[in-house]
């Protein structure tokens, strides 16, 4: 009885966690806008930049998701942290190891005790040692907790470089086919440019204008010719900028439709609070905090002592073919309790430390989530004023 007892009061001690559980801060964010969560999820969700209806785009996108170098570095920290989860787990088990010696030692007889006796002896051993931390204050519980919050916040800055990738490339692309665009222009405002040359310079040949003239025509010809230099310089530079987005070597980069015949990609007008906290830079951000959160627990578990079990079987014997004889067997089995009494501060040092870090975490989550509402409003916002300007600029065409 006395030893169920005492299980059931280790596994008591062992179902606590010195440190404080985390808990969501408690954020104001404004309410749902538009349209409900359902409606704004399935926005969110698609490969939006299909909208504009481009296979070229799309071909480009999906080489960037494969070969950008950005992508594929966020994905190797995501297995670094894995690994690195693995690694604090496997605290939770029973740590077992072997070992082998063997040594040969010849005793002189000029040794200290006197006996005059020349002696050669010979030993052989064969170990397997087991060495087991019970997590009675739950250290390893919280660092478990902190290494798996990391994971997932690596698992969100990738989503984060994917996003932003995948944003940067279409900007790009829509960009350069603008930029081709602006070249076409240019190339017609010199040729128009060259005619008007032409004719005025006839006109000049014949005394109807004088030399003033001629030469504000030659400086408007000029100006169109010097403009095509910089938008080239400005393609090749698109160019290079989206073949590093796609991991490849500066270059040429296909085309498909013109600026003008792209579909406008449609945008809502409103997103829900709730689906704000979605984004990867803000859950990044939160399992931060709870990856800090949870080393203040680590950092006060210090304070305890650490209890572990310790076990040792094996063979020994001064010769191989009496190895498995059964006086050859040795074991030995034991525990151990270690702690701090004295430590100059180091201890309670550690612990504000990880609060300041967990605090740091809060704020920076805060933080994330107020530049992320802002980036909202202001996409929001210069949505509709570009539409407005669009109107407004088509209706100047016509006219």
């Amino acid at each position: 009885m006395r030893h169920v007892l005492l299980a059931i009061t280790v596994f008591l001690l062992a179902a606590c966690a010195v440190g404080p559980d985390y808990e969501k801060p408690d954020i104001e964010t404004p309410e749902t806008w538009r349209f409900s969560d359902a409606e704004a999820s399935e926005v969110i969700n698609t490969r939006w930049w299909t909208q504009f209806e481009d296979p070229v785009l799309d071909q480009l996108i999906d080489e960037a998701l494969t070969a950008n170098l950005d992508v594929r570095t966020a994905a190797a920290r995501v297995e670094q942290f894995a690994a690195r989860l693995n690694i604090t787990r496997s605290d939770f088990y029973p740590q077992i190891g072997y070992g082998a010696a063997g040594d040969r030692q010849g005793i002189s007889s000029n040794n200290a005790d006197g006996l005059g006796i020349d002696a050669i002896t010979t030993n052989y051993q064969a170990t397997i040692n087991v060495g087991w931390e019970l997590d009675v204050w739950g250290r390893i519980r919280r660092a478990s907790e902190s290494a798996r919050a990391q994971l997932l916040a690596a698992e969100e800055a990738r989503r984060t470089v994917i996003l932003s990738l995948v944003s940067t490339v279409a900007t790009s692309y829509v960009g350069l086919r603008s930029l081709d665009r602006q070249l076409e222009i240019a190339i017609d405002t010199r040729e128009s440019r060259a005619e008007s040359l032409r004719l005025f310079t006839l006109q000049y040949g014949g005394g109807v204008i004088g030399q003033l003239q001629l030469s504000q025509i030659k400086s408007e010809y000029e100006l169109a010719v010097s403009a095509i230099p910089t938008i080239e310089r400005d393609i090749a530079m698109m160019e290079n900028l989206i073949n590093v987005l796609l991991g490849q070597n500066p270059g040429p980069v296909p085309r498909g439709k013109n600026i003008d015949e792209l579909t406008l990609a449609q945008v809502p007008n409103g997103v829900p609070s709730d689906l704000l906290l979605r984004r990867p830079d803000i859950r990044q951000a939160e399992q931060d905090l709870i990856a800090n959160n949870a080393q203040i627990g680590v950092a006060r578990a210090a304070y305890f002592p650490r209890i572990s079990l310790t076990g040792i079987a094996g063979l020994v014997s001064g010769d191989l073919s009496s190895w498995f004889d059964s006086d050859a067997a040795t074991w030995a089995v034991g525990g151990a309790l270690s702690g701090e009494i004295f430590t100059g501060g180091r201890l309670s040092g550690g612990v504000q430390q990880a609060e300041a870090l967990q605090q740091q975490s809060l704020f920076a989550y805060k933080q994330a989530i107020l530049v992320g509402l802002q980036e909202v409003e202001d996409a929001l916002i210069s949505t509709q004023k570009a539409r407005e300007k669009l109107v407004s600029d088509g209706r100047r065409v016509e006219a």
